[in-house]
Parts: structure tokens; C-alpha cells; sequence
């Protein structure tokens, strides 16, 4: 016998307000990821959007082999690619309007050059050189965020401070399946379907948070079904499929700017590179699991579909290959020269108004640098 089933026990009456939602039904995902490419509907698809989709592909992959190659040439301190994902990040960056906002993670350089960052200021971060190599305000694009997950509930304060506003913007932020183990995660997500502010959510389950699995990081179905506890409609799609993500997420953006509250998506992808440079990732996978997801290649499945509408010859994909290789070529001769760094900028846009540690800390170093230029001075003339 429980408590309640005790005779005389209390039975509280809860007030009508207790359930904010009655029916889960409309918030569940899919059972299988959504997919597009290769059937009918994808024959009635905007076709230079396709091309587009395409072109920026094909650049996207070239950026993330060329950006790792300059990691082992010393010109990067590290590089996590996004080599196999180029769909998820691409069709982020195109869902959204010049206005709204992109927040994305450490892996999301690509999104943010798709997004109009230039290609080695999208890599400053990663080389060292300073906070963030861009002005997220002329972008809109947020600094790259490497703690995981902390940029979420960042996009839900703009979010919903743009709601307050009258603003018609929208922020979707941009995290992988281990960011959502985190606290930043949850609070992230319970706040915007509070608010209801207009934020979309899109997760890029990769298979792995760097070394571990999804299955031991979650029991739930899927990451999408995740949002049914927070009160907001969960999308599970085929992160290779570049046309399905970029309609689930042009479908969540419009939803968040029409006044509907956010969407949480997951993307199904794969990490076909090691988690970064620093990683072996022959000590937690096989590379036959990696060999059956090359043949799920974004790009692969985007080139088969065009060529299928006739949308796509070999000179339109030579021009792709060759755009993409100019582009390669910049970056490398650009990344390849010093950069002229003053010690200073350290303590520049970290406070609108400095602190006074700040003050202190950066009148110590200017009087160090003095001192060794002095030195420096002193030994030239003997």
C-alpha cells in the first residue's frame, strides 16, 4: 500500500495552471530522420537553391582540408573539422536573414564563413592571435564558443531581449549531441520555451562527444525527443541530406519569427575526422563505421540529386572544385604570413568600461614591454 492508498491520506488538488501542456503529440519527431534528397519532393525544390547548397559544399569541404593541413604546418594551434557535417553547417548559416543572429560552437568555422565571415577570421580564435577575429555585430555571428554549450543560453537572452524589442530576429545556435550533457543545455532550452522566445536549437549529433558514444551519454529515443520535456517541438533530420536540413530549419526559423516559440533539431551526421588534431580516433571507433558514412557523403548525395534534375554537369562541378581551390589558395598564402600582433589587445573589448584589475593588470604589461624595448634598445648599441 502507498501513502495515498493510506485511508485519511491527503490527496492535494493541484490549480488548473499545473499543466502548461496537455498533449505531447504535436512536439514529437519523426521516428526516422527526415529526409529529402532522392525522392519526389526534392524535384520541386527551388532549383538555385540546390546549386547553391552545392557550391557551397564543395567550398566547405575544401576550407576544412585546407584549415587542417595548416594545423600540421604549425599555422593553426588546432582545428576541429567539420568534414562529413558540411551539410548541417551550410544550411545554418542559409536558413537564416541578413537580421537574425547565428551562435555557433568550436566546430562551426564553416557555418560562420557560409554565414560571410572571411575565411581567416574565421580561424583567429583557433590560431591564437585574439578573442575572436571578427565583429560579431557586422556579422551577426557570435564569437566561436569553445566551452561547450555556453553560447545556448546566450542565444536565448538576445533572443528573447529581440522579442521584448519588437525586433523580427531570430537566433539559432548551433551545438553538438556531447553540449547536450551540460547544464548550459537544459537551462537553455527550459528557458526559451518558457519565454517562448525565438531561438532554434540545432544539435549535430556526430556520434561522438569526442571518445563517447551517444548511447552513453543518453536513454532517450533521440536528442529531438528531448524537447518534448521543455515544452517545444522536437525535428529529427538527416544531417546529410543538405536540402532536408535546410527546410526543417527554415521551417523552425520562420515558426520562431511568426511568434511560435523555438524548435529544437537534431541533425544525424557523422564526425568522419578525428574529434581535432589532437585526437586518435582509431582508439574508439572502426574505420569500417567511418567507410559506411563516407558513402553517406553530403556532398555525394547533394551532386547525385542535381545531376538527376539536370541541374549539374562535370564543367558546372569542375567550377565548383575550382572556386573552392582559389579560395584555398587565399587562405593559405593569407594564414601563411605573421601576423602583427601588439600584446596590448589583450585587454581590449573584454569590458565596455575595463575593470580595475583589468587597468592594473594591462599598465604592468605596458610597463614590461617598455622595459624590454629598452633592453632591446640598449644591447643594438653595444
Amino acid at each position: 500500500m502507498t501513502v495515498l492508498e493510506q485511508p485519511g491520506s491527503y490527496h492535494p488538488v493541484p490549480p488548473p495552471s499545473w499543466r502548461p501542456r496537455v498533449d505531447p503529440a504535436p512536439l514529437l519527431p519523426d521516428e526516422e530522420p527526415y529526409r529529402l534528397l532522392g525522392t519526389s519532393a526534392a524535384r520541386t525544390a527551388d532549383p538555385g537553391l540546390l546549386q547553391r547548397l552545392h557550391a557551397e559544399l564543395v567550398r566547405g569541404r575544401r576550407y576544412n582540408t585546407q584549415a587542417t593541413a595548416l594545423t600540421r604546418q604549425g599555422r593553426l594551434a588546432v582545428y576541429p573539422s567539420s568534414t562529413g557535417q558540411e551539410a548541417c553547417q551550410v544550411a545554418a548559416a542559409l536558413a537564416l536573414e541578413e537580421r537574425d543572429w547565428l551562435f555557433p560552437s568550436y566546430r562551426d568555422t564553416l557555418a560562420a564563413v557560409a554565414r560571410g565571415i572571411d575565411p581567416v577570421q574565421a580561424l583567429t580564435l583557433l590560431r591564437g592571435d585574439w578573442h575572436t577575429g571578427y565583429d560579431p555585430y557586422a556579422h551577426r555571428v557570435a564569437p566561436l564558443c569553445t566551452p561547450l554549450a555556453t553560447q545556448l543560453p546566450h542565444a536565448v537572452g538576445l533572443a528573447h531581449a529581440a522579442r521584448l524589442k519588437g525586433d523580427d530576429v531570430v537566433a539559432l545556435a548551433m551545438v553538438g549531441d556531447g553540449g547536450t550533457s551540460e547544464g548550459d543545455f537544459h537551462e537553455a532550452l527550459n528557458f526559451a520555451a518558457v519565454w517562448q522566445a525565438p531561438v532554434v536549437f540545432l544539435v549535430q549529433n556526430n556520434g561522438f562527444a569526442i571518445s563517447v558514444p551517444l548511447a552513453k551519454q543518453t536513454a532517450a529515443p533521440s536528442l529531438a525527443h528531448k524537447a518534448i520535456g521543455y515544452g517545444m517541438p522536437g525535428r529529427l533530420v538527416d544531417g546529410n541530406d543538405a536540402l532536408a536540413v535546410h527546410e526543417v530549419l527554415d521551417q523552425a526559423v520562420r515558426h520562431a519569427r511568426a511568434g511560435g516559440g523555438p524548435t529544437l533539431v537534431e541533425a544525424v551526421t557523422y564526425r568522419i575526422e578525428a574529434h581535432t588534431n589532437a585526437d586518435d580516433a582509431t582508439r574508439y571507433r572502426p574505420e569500417s563505421e567511418v567507410e559506411e558514412w563516407r558513402a553517406h557523403d553530403p556532398i555525394a548525395l547533394l551532386e547525385r540529386e542535381l545531376r538527376d534534375q539536370g541541374l549539374l554537369d562535370d564543367a558546372t562541378a569542375e567550377a565548383a572544385r575550382e572556386a573552392a581551390e582559389r579560395m584555398a589558395a587565399d587562405l593559405r598564402a593569407r594564414m601563411n604570413q605573421d601576423p602583427a600582433l601588439d600584446p596590448m589587445d589583450l585587454f581590449a573589448h573584454v569590458y565596455a568600461e575595463p575593470t580595475r584589475q583589468l587597468r592594473e593588470q594591462a599598465e604592468q604589461l605596458r610597463a614590461e614591454l617598455d622595459a624590454a624595448g629598452h633592453e632591446d634598445e640598449g644591447e643594438g648599441r653595444q
